[in-house]
């Protein structure tokens, strides 16, 4: 999807790694690339949400139709986004009849009817956040899950209607569990479907897929909820997600409940039971971090389509109603959402090319181009591809580790004879994400400027069933620590990458592995930890409502476990930290305080290790604004550039 210049490549210049010139500059990075989630659909017109660090991380709402073309749908000041868990997602939804969704600054609320150029409020007060918005096929109205953070203590969460019968606060349909998600009524409009869960589990350890019968008031809104029961997961050892109804009734869900997340139809007759769903091999489903996730979706032909990851790559696929499957010629990053005339929308990211919305079919992939994420002029050789790599992790049983390495590519440089590339490690979030295989800034960043990366799926990454998951189950700062050392060594043995100049660098929960690892290993010259867990003890009391447990799988049931919390705390081996470090975070990041990184910087400090924090104004856990996304990466390069001994090329902006 990117622009490739086919022109002879003129000759490649050997200059020491780090120093190269790059056409992917921090301007393109920071401020000239959007990025492209929660794509949807309603009869032929395409709707997907556009993130701007242009103009300071704005999310806005795009809709391509014919013969409009490529419009942003909502009012100027519209940012689309909500905080309910922190992390938001599920901020719109789309129907015939028009547009809902949630603004992230007010947490209010707003319906814009088809045809209408203004929005009307639909709900919103103080101290109330929405998401995982949909439409009720009946009345029209809104369902969402609520938190409400009104009270002292955790927010309270509930399933509720909005709309003018709801008031501002929307109407309760069910409350009780810790924590709801994907609110789903049957076609017929007769009964509402959703997932909950309690603490301490996440959402990936155990939920309940639960139904009840909707009850609706003369004009049709929904009142309330009869005859609620569990469906499946009462037992408290599987993860269901993503339930969805197919056009002609019947109930689909994932469940983890055999070994991988799978898709499985729930039948009632002649007693409730879950019937596997045919599908090519590997795991579809994801992490819930964020509401309104896709990773399958029925299709009206009585098929679906479906984005599973097998061996660590991601991969298509359309199941016919036949429940044969042919593999998507294409590579969306998200589950392709259905037109009303059998093509499909979806982000395409391949490896070799930036990321964009497009309509296409299973057969002939790519048909239109409806968004790029960058106008981007770059050399095939400019970009660095993945090579799956697999290593020996500790433990007979283990399987093989997982990672994705790229070395480095630029068309214009090369690695001068006699030298090996500087290696960038990877560690990413959640820990329950992943690494993945389409194009990202994250490693052309740095590829293109002579750095070797290594992209790992430590123990705990998704991706790979429920057992590696669970490889990570009271073992957090120990699995993901060994796996990303066992991973490097690997790729030094290779004889491919400089072994004196290693770096590794991470986010949040790989900001903490980041750090363990510099304590633990002497492979690393560097490391850089963006929002990083520095203090275990620390997160356990004063991270938001929907983590507050999450310690108690990963580490051990808090206060008991004090003791491990301690150990395998960074600020607890900061002592034996000696290579240098980079701390950067955001002044207003409620998932992992300031002064987290506050106190780790004075240990490094005090134990004589070089630390450099710096903090970013306005940002939070995660960094949106151009300016942030800007400075950080060029800090970093330079960081990296004192301890390797280059000088990054002058920036080129322009």
């Amino acid at each position: 999807m990117m622009e490739q210049n086919t022109a002879s490549a003129p000759m490649l210049q050997p200059l020491r790694c780090g120093s190269w010139p790059s056409p992917v500059t921090a301007t393109l990075v920071a401020g000239k690339s959007l990025s492209f989630s929660e794509v949807r659909a309603t009869g032929q017109s395409v709707f997907w949400l556009e993130r701007r660090p242009a103009e300071g991380g704005r999310t806005v709402l795009m809709r391509w139709a014919e013969p409009d073309g490529v419009v942003e749908v909502l009012p100027a000041d519209a940012d689309v986004g909500t905080r309910v868990h922190e992390y938001g997602g599920g901020a719109y939804a789309v129907a015939p009849h028009g547009i809902v969704y949630a603004h992230r600054r007010t947490a209010q609320v707003w319906f814009l009817a088809q045809g209408a150029v203004q929005p009307t409020l639909l709900a919103g007060a103080q101290g109330v956040r929405f998401a995982d918005l949909r439409f009720d096929p009946v009345s029209r109205a809104v369902m969402a899950v609520r938190e409400d953070h009104r009270r002292a203590g955790e927010p309270q969460a509930a399933l509720v209607t909005l709309g003018a019968h709801a008031g501002a606060e929307g109407l309760v349909l069910q409350t009780g569990a810790d924590f709801y998600m994907s609110p789903t009524c049957s076609p017929d409009g007769t009964t509402l479907v959703w997932i909950e869960w309690d603490h301490p589990n996440m959402p990936w350890d155990s939920t309940r897929l639960c139904m009840g019968r909707i009850v609706r008031s003369a004009d049709g809104s929904m009142c309330g909820l009869e005859d609620v029961r569990v469906l499946a997961g009462a037992a408290g050892d599987e993860s269901l997600v993503e339930p969805r109804w197919t056009a002609d009734g019947r109930l689909l869900v994932i469940s983890d409940r055999c070994e991988r997340w799978r898709i499985w139809e729930v039948l009632c007759q002649p007693e409730l039971h879950l019937v596997a769903y045919s599908m090519p091999e590997g795991e579809i489903g994801q992490p819930a971090w964020v509401f309104g996730q896709t990773s399958y979706q029925p299709l009206a032909n009585g098929g679906c389509v479906a984005l599973s990851v097998q061996n660590g790559v991601s991969h298509c696929f359309e199941r016919m109603a036949n429940a044969q499957a042919r593999p998507f010629a294409a590579s969306p990053d998200q589950c392709p959402v259905a037109l009303a005339d059998g093509q499909f929308a979806w982000v395409q990211a391949p490896a070799d090319a930036l990321p964009a919305v497009v309509v296409g079919t299973a057969q002939q992939g790519v048909v239109r181009v409806l968004r790029r994420s960058a106008m981007l002029e770059l050399q095939a050789a400019d970009i660095s591809c993945p090579e799956s790599v697999h290593f020996v992790v500790d433990g007979a049983d283990a399987p093989l580790g997982h990672a994705f390495f790229y070395p480095p590519a630029n068309s214009r440089a090369s690695v001068p004879q006699g030298e090996k590339p500087p290696m960038i490690v990877l560690v990413h979030g959640g820990p329950t994400a992943r690494a993945q295989d389409g194009f990202s800034f994250k490693v052309q960043w740095w590829t293109s400027r002579g750095f070797a990366v290594l992209d790992v799926n430590y123990g705990g990454s998704t991706g790979f069933g429920r057992s590696w998951r669970n490889r990570l189950q009271g073992q957090w700062g120990v699995v993901d620590v060994a796996d990303c050392i066992a991973a490097c060594r690997h790729m030094v043995a290779t004889g491919r990458v400089d072994p004196k100049r290693i770096a590794i660098r991470g986010s949040s929960a790989g900001g903490m592995t980041v750090l363990l690892a510099l304590a633990t290993s002497d492979l690393f010259a560097a490391g850089v930890s963006l929002y990083g867990v520095t203090d275990l003890r620390a997160l356990a009391q004063e991270t938001h409502k929907f983590e507050a447990r999450y310690l108690d799988g990963l580490v051990g049931p808090w206060p008991e476990a004090e003791e491990v919390y301690v150990a395998r705390s960074p600020l607890s081996v900061a002592n034996r930290i000696r290579a240098p470090v980079l701390l950067l975070q955001g002044e207003e990041d409620e998932v992992v305080p300031p002064s987290q990184a506050h106190a780790m910087a004075a240990a490094l400090r005090a134990a004589g290790a070089a630390c450099t924090l710096h903090e970013f104004p306005g940002e939070g856990h995660g960094f949106r604004k151009e300016a942030t996304i800007r400075q950080a990466l060029q800090m970093e390069l330079a960081f990296y550039g004192r301890v390797f001994g280059f000088d990054p090329a002058p920036a080129d902006d322009a």
